[in-house]
């Protein structure tokens, strides 16, 4: 029977709070990692036909002493709202304003489940204790036991003599032991006093004072640390500390200890205001024991990307280092130790309707004995689009003004105007395609710091006319292969390129560089990249692509082949003084294979038919079961890189061992000069509630820099370890740890393959 005058006096009981210690994510392809939740029964009743704050009772037998105690007894049940309580029997005293619970005590609220051989409530304290009490919170494996819980009636949580954990079995993996563990749900913070975390009942680890969050928001507090070590820095740990500042403002500040080098200061701070989001990076060690210099050695990056209205945008990266030999000794997240440059860029772009402008300030900060590059500053874009009315047509304009500087003096400067202007006639259709353009480039150049003896004008103008080409017709037929049905395609295309001849060596190169003649670039309408050269065309380029399409349009099998051919002599070389040369047409191959949806299959080739060498190729082998189970062979090639011919090979793995065992391995050998410049082989344990990473790795050294540490020695090769804990439930959102940074972390990179439906 319902008793509402009894509301009053259950109600600091009533107001335990949902408690989740540990927001869990849980990971269907890593499901089995997930420590199994235990489930609990709720009792079925007509509570959500009661007023809200109206508490029911039901109980087998109820007497009444005196008119002062009422006593409830044989499966008592006290509902309120979506909260409850279970026990052998319950006594209320009316005079006293105390309630008292007695058996096999059963609390159950969204969110926790308190099982206690004794509760007791009064109005006086306005507070419930619970005895002998053990926990579990819904929803994720986070639970433990106390000696006493005692609950407020702002829903405040006391634990005395408490433990928690989320692994399960009688002898957890590890628990944390605390003297009180306080939790406020409305203030998101834990507090535990007198700590000991225990692994396998042994301590481990004693703090007498812990905070961690209660909920999945954010909460500053101590993340995990990384432990490992390499011949150039020695033994390392690194300890970060998350500072969460405000709703959208947050940092995290980590020292990183190298026993060779000396303590270094990692920040990391980020920020989020409506549409703007950004985060500043500093690294910072005051003094590096293992150079002579007394010199600082730091990175520091910032980088904002943001949305001023619907047609302004904002984008800034911009890196500054101490010393070119910084990512090699030392390293760092945000580059990789081979990098050559920093880049640093910083825009504003505006987007219209019919056009669009862009203003860019873009510089590389060069690492090593590297050609010193030019600045932009500033670059300005204007382009717009306006519609014909006739044959789909459309007349474009693009505009640029470039102001490019350099501080090597020996270098000339000069500012660039460029407008390009013409008309375009696409025709596109299921089964052809073509594509006509008609443009007028104009370029004028104002030089400065021209050294004697140079071929370079102080002004050049520059006009060139263009006539571009394109079409294609898309073939298919009903073909069977091996036992199966598939489409076949035949798509030849061809284009017609003309640029009339221009001589250009009074002109310098400050954003210009040779592009790919892979088989997509036999397509394009130039040859360089920039506006500081533009080659002479007259030249036809051909393709032909052939597709297997299975029954559900999936590619199974690409095949192309093509290239240009010159109508002209002068496309041999242009201005080879500057260091650029247009080479010779090769011809370009692509293929790709998809056996199925594990096997893939994809490489390229640009081959000179003329002196019957390869100048470039590349073949991917790729086997992905699942995310846990990768392999990957990479064969790479080039004929002329930097005056050098490059031939490596690269083998990546990821392997599931067993549920909890994984396994990944790289390894890259240098085929030219026979030697590695990358093994890397690590294990990695993870069970439902922690996880531990071993690895060793070795790779190749870079010296950028032969000046400011010319006298230190530096060995080709470095090597460590790395050694990483992660405990699951206890100061980490992850409910799954996963190998992918170890796969993706070397060199070159684990390239995911495409898998692409049609």
């Amino acid at each position: 029977m319902p008793f509402p005058y009894y509301k009053l006096l259950l109600a600091s009981f009533l107001l335990i709070p949902s408690y989740s210690l540990i927001a869990q994510q849980q990971d269907t392809q890593t499901e089995q990692l997930i420590c199994p939740l235990p489930e609990f029964k709720t009792i079925s009743t007509n509570s959500s036909l009661l007023d809200k704050g109206t508490i029911q009772i039901l109980s087998n037998f109820t007497s009444i002493e005196k008119d002062q105690q009422a006593i409830f007894k044989g499966g008592v049940t006290l509902i309120k709202d979506n909260q409850q309580i279970t026990a052998d029997e319950v006594a209320f005293n009316r005079l006293n304003a105390e309630l008292r619970a007695s058996g096999e005590i059963h609390f159950q609220r969204e969110g926790v489940n308190v099982f206690a051989n004794e509760l007791s409530a009064s109005e006086s304290s306005n507070a419930t204790s619970l005895s002998g009490a053990s926990y579990f919170l819904a929803g994720n494996p986070g639970h433990g036991r106390a000696g006493k819980i005692v609950v407020t009636a702002n829903g405040d949580l006391t634990l005395i003599d408490s433990s928690f954990t989320t692994c399960h079995g009688e002898v957890p993996d590890w628990q944390l032991k605390a003297s009180e563990i306080s939790i406020s749900v409305e203030e998101n913070k834990g507090e535990a006093f007198n700590a000991r975390f225990e692994i396998l009942d042994v301590p481990v680890l004693y703090v007498p004072y812990l905070s961690f969050p209660v909920t999945d928001e954010r909460k500053s507090g101590l993340l995990e640390p990384t432990i490992k070590s390499s011949n150039k820095s020695g033994f390392e740990v690194e300890l970060p500390y998350y500072i969460n500042i405000a709703e959208n403002y947050d940092a995290t500040v980590a020292p990183r200890y190298m026993s060779k080098r000396g303590l270094q200061l990692l920040t990391e701070f980020r920020y989020l205001v409506n549409d703007q989001q950004g985060q500043l990076d500093i690294e910072y060690l005051h003094k590096d024991n293992e150079v002579q210099s007394d010199d600082a050695r730091y990175l520091w990056r910032y980088q904002h990307i943001g949305n001023f209205s619907d047609n302004f945008r904002a984008h800034v990266d911009y890196a500054s280092i101490s010393d070119d030999n910084y990512l090699v000794d030392i390293g760092s997240k945000h580059y990789n130790s081979n990098d050559a440059y920093l880049y640093q860029i910083g825009e504003l772009a505006y987007f219209g309707e019919n056009w669009q402008g862009i203003m860019k300030v873009q510089d590389f900060e060069v690492l090593g004995n590297h050609v010193q590059s030019y600045k932009t500053v500033p670059q300005i874009e204007i382009s717009s689009a306006t519609e014909l009315g006739f044959l789909n047509g459309q007349f474009d304009i693009y505009s640029e003004l470039s102001r490019f500087e350099t501080p090597n003096t020996d270098l000339p400067e000069a500012s660039r105007y460029h407008v390009e202007a013409g008309f375009t006639f696409p025709i596109n259709r299921p089964a052809y395609f073509f594509n006509s353009e008609f443009k007028l480039m104009q370029t004028y150049y104002e030089q400065e710091r021209i050294s004697s003896g140079s071929k370079l004008e102080k002004t050049v103008e520059r006009t060139l006319p263009k006539a571009r080409f394109h079409g294609g017709i898309n073939f298919d037929r009903d073909a069977n292969y091996f036992g199966s049905k598939y489409t076949q395609t035949l798509e030849p295309q061809l284009q017609y390129l003309y640029i009339p001849d221009k001589d250009q060596s009074d002109i310098g190169v400050y954003d210009t560089a040779t592009l790919q003649d892979d088989y997509q670039g036999l397509f394009r309408d130039k040859r360089f990249s920039g506006l500081d050269r533009i080659a002479e065309a007259n030249q036809y380029s051909w393709g032909v692509t052939s597709r297997l399409l299975d029954q559900s349009n999936t590619e199974k099998l690409r095949l192309s082949v093509g290239r240009i051919v010159y109508l002209n002599d002068s496309n041999i070389a242009v201005n080879e003084e500057q260091g650029i040369a247009a080479d010779k047409s090769a011809l370009a191959a692509d293929m790709y294979l998809r056996a199925n949806n594990q096997w893939q299959f994809n490489g390229n080739i640009q081959y000179s038919t003329e002196s019957n060498t390869t100048n470039k190729s590349q073949l991917n082998v790729d086997y992905r079961q699942n995310r846990d189970n990768i392999f990957q062979l990479n064969h790479r090639y080039s004929r002329n890189v930097s005056g050098s011919t490059l031939e490596q090979l690269s083998l990546l793995s990821s392997v599931r061992l067993t549920k909890e065992w994984q396994f990944v391995g790289r390894y890259t050998q240098d085929l030219k000069q026979k030697r590695s410049l990358e093994s890397y082989a690590g294990l990695q344990y993870e069970s439902c509630c922690w996880a531990v990473r071993v690895a060793y790795h070795r790779h190749i050294n870079s010296d950028l820099d032969e000046f400011n540490y010319s006298n230190e020695n530096r060995d080709e090769f470095d090597s460590g370890f790395v050694v990483q804990f992660v405990i699951k439930g206890f100061g980490s959102q992850k409910s799954t740890v996963g190998t992918q940074d170890m796969f993706n972390s070397s060199i070159f990179g684990y390239k995911r393959p495409y898998f692409l439906n049609n």
